[in-house]
């Protein structure tokens, strides 16, 4: 049983993302496009526009052009945006990295991707240049001033039209984690992003001039495309912070009488409980829009009490640009993501026989749409597995459908953590545990947290006469992992239970941790 949106089709238009952006940029050439949240410091539609085509000059001039990827490793800044948009000006890709990754990690992703140049700031200048070593990268950039070229160096004469690229040429490149290793490169095209973009219209509102929070890293699809694209394609005035402190959040949303919020359930959580929420005045905002990881019905009821205003979410993946569902104003129902944006169709599919299911019925989510990302970059594996023959993105998430078409995520079916929203995959913790010298084996799991929505937790199987205490094994990972992938909870366990093909039975873990 297929199911389709309630909203008419979309109009997808076939351009460029960023012609797709800068839409609007003209006309309201006078107005903020992008403010930095601390300093108040602004860039003008009209400025944007024309950093973003002086970059493009500037990259061109390098020789840098169709085919080139460029890696931005960056807290929000309204640069950010420059630095994305240009090189997609000029014919390149984009891969967005996290800031807070080691070296070994942004290697990884900089191999990978095949990127030759690497925008930061200063503040993380010395991983950047660690992590290039080796690599194809022939230069690091930093957005301010630093010890080598700054993004200033390379802007140059701008350039009028953007580079020709095809609706299915890859224009940017986030990274995915996933459960059976490192992180997979996310193949998105240009029409993958304009039609999320334009799918996403009618279930998120943004009016000309309406402020936009901008906490949540642009590095992250949600970030990316919610909060920097959509919001600047739509007219919106996006208001960057480098990173999620209450009290400036707060401080923001009152002065720029913000209406819509866009978060993550840490946030919800500190919004329906934190004392410092009521010395600010939030009588402008209307709605909390939740996403990147479960919000329990409970807690959406206590903070939409508190703050006067709907709390909603939505649900989407890096593979599916990101949205493919959200709850359309004043349509909220406790508990469920909402129902499928314009122009998507999911169906409810039995994961062992693979055999669609009724209404009520709990199976595997898959969904088909403009939105589905081209493959994962060099892993045609990877990408069969997920999407079929018949264009069908298999989620991996466990969920149902009620009679008036709102989905409710039950379950996963692939074995991700979900720490703050991040995707946290147990098989590279696994691999780099069992390096350690004292550890025989090792499984990781998500253990269920208010404040966090998962708590990644170690079972460790020490080597006979081998000694080693928690704090060891946490101390050893957290030197090489970024802070959202550290391990919280270590047991000690006689063994690891496993299949007979070898497989971790993480569900007899879990029933242990419970």
């Amino acid at each position: 049983m297929v199911h389709t949106s309630p909203f008419p089709a979309a109009d997808i238009p076939d351009v460029q993302l960023v012609s797709y952006v800068l839409r609007h940029a003209e006309r309201l050439r006078d107005e903020p496009a992008l403010v930095d949240g601390p300093s108040g410091r602004t860039l003008t539609y009209g400025e944007f526009a024309g950093a973003v085509k002086g970059l493009a000059g500037g990259l061109a001039a390098r020789g840098f052009g169709k085919g080139d990827v460029l890696a931005i490793m960056s807290p929000n800044v309204p640069e950010y945006a420059v630095a994305f948009h240009g090189t997609a000006w000029a014919g390149g890709t984009v891969t967005t990295v996290n800031p807070t990754y080691t070296a070994r990690e942004v290697r990884h992703q900089l191999e990978d991707s095949g990127a030759t140049l690497l925008v930061t700031v200063s503040m993380f200048g010395d991983v950047a240049r660690e992590a290039a070593e080796g690599t194809r990268v022939t230069d690091v950039v930093t957005i301010d001033p630093g010890p080598g070229l700054s993004l200033s160096d390379l802007m140059g004469e701008p350039m009028s039209e953007p580079v020709a690229t095809g609706p299915n040429d890859v224009v940017c490149l986030p990274y995915s984690s996933g459960t059976t290793g490192l992180s997979k490169g996310v193949m998105l095209s240009n029409r993958n992003l304009v039609a999320n973009l334009v799918q996403s219209e009618p279930v998120l509102p943004i009016a000309e001039g309406e402020a936009v929070l901008s906490f949540l890293p642009f590095f992250h699809i949600y970030g990316m495309q919610v909060l920097m694209n959509a919001a600047l394609a739509y007219g919106g005035k996006v208001i960057t912070m480098p990173r999620f402190d209450l009290e400036q959040f707060l401080t923001l949303a009152s002065e720029n009488r913000v209406k819509r919020a866009f978060v993550v359930p840490p946030v919800v959580l500190a919004l329906a409980k934190h004392p410092l929420v009521d010395k600010f005045d939030l009588s402008a905002l209307e709605s909390l829009f939740s996403g990147a990881a479960p919000l329990g019905a409970e807690l959406a009821s206590e903070a939409g009490a508190r703050l006067g205003c709907e709390v909603v979410q939505g649900y989407g993946m890096t593979e599916l640009s990101p949205v493919s569902h959200a709850t359309p104003v004043g349509q909220y129902k406790p508990g469920t993501i909402g129902v499928l944006v314009p122009s998507t169709e999911a169906r409810i599919v039995d994961p062992d026989t693979g055999k669609d299911l009724g209404v009520g019925e709990d199976g595997e989510i898959w969904v088909r749409g403009p939105q589905v990302m081209v493959g994962y970059l060099n892993n045609e594996e990877a990408t069969s597995a997920t999407i079929d023959a018949d264009g069908w993105l298999h989620t991996g998430d466990i969920g149902h459908v009620d009679d008036h078409g709102h989905f409710e995520i039950v379950d996963r079916l692939k074995e991700l953590i979900k720490y703050k929203g991040f995707q946290v995959p147990p098989a590279e913790l696994e691999a780099l545990l069992v390096t350690h010298a004292a550890v025989a084996d090792a499984a990781v799991i998500g253990v269920p947290d208010a404040e966090a929505g998962e708590l990644p937790k170690a079972f460790v199987v020490l080597k006979p006469d081998a000694k080693a205490t928690a704090q060891d094994i946490q101390q050893f990972v957290a030197k090489e992992v970024a802070h959202y992938k550290q391990i919280q909870l270590v047991e000690f366990v006689e063994e690891i239970p496993k299949s007979a093909s070898g497989k971790i039975l993480r569900r007899l873990l879990r029933q242990k941790s419970s």
